[in-house]
């Protein structure tokens, strides 16, 4: 299982163990908001944007313990679910504008 933890050992690598909670948080937010805008956004008033938004930073808070204490791949697993997600939407961009040209 080691195999799959390159980024916390590079993160640990460079900053030590100073930090490495806020480190992997913002990461881990970074990450979480770009897969969240890639594949389940829609159009929302503010007010219920601001209560997902919210609703977003106390589950990273809960993902960053399963990635620091535990030591689980989050941060990869995020990236892969990002780079999946845009492809899905690059292809989706694509089809629909061969479509439009179409029609």
């Amino acid at each position: 299982m080691d195999n799959f933890r390159l980024v916390f050992d590079t993160v640990l690598e460079l900053n030590g163990t100073d930090n490495i909670f806020g480190i992997f948080y913002v990461m881990n937010l970074i990450l979480a908001i770009i897969a969240y805008e890639l594949g389940f956004a829609k159009k929302l008033p503010i007010i219920k944007k601001i209560i997902v938004y919210i609703l977003l930073l106390i589950g990273v808070f809960i993902l960053t313990i399963f990635s620091t204490v535990m030591r689980m791949p989050t941060v990869e697993s995020l990236i892969v679910i990002n780079l999946v997600l845009g492809i899905y939407r690059t292809r989706l961009h694509f089809q629909r504008k061969a479509k439009n040209q179409n029609a």
